[in-house]
């Protein structure tokens, strides 16, 4: 489970091809990473602070 959410992650990561055409799937794709890296920083923050 961990290497497909690291190979979701990667912006180098080939795109499917249906997604080429539909920009909606590319933009909903986008920011769900956005999300995911932003939620990853706030688990770092929180850690780092309990432990601080």
């Amino acid at each position: 489970m961990l290497k497909k959410l690291l190979y979701y992650l990667n912006p180098f990561a080939k795109r499917d091809e249906l997604a080429k055409n539909n920009l909606s799937l590319i933009a909903m794709h986008g920011i769900n990473r956005i999300s995911i890296y932003l939620f990853i920083v706030a688990l770092i923050v929180i850690a780092v602070r309990l432990l601080g």
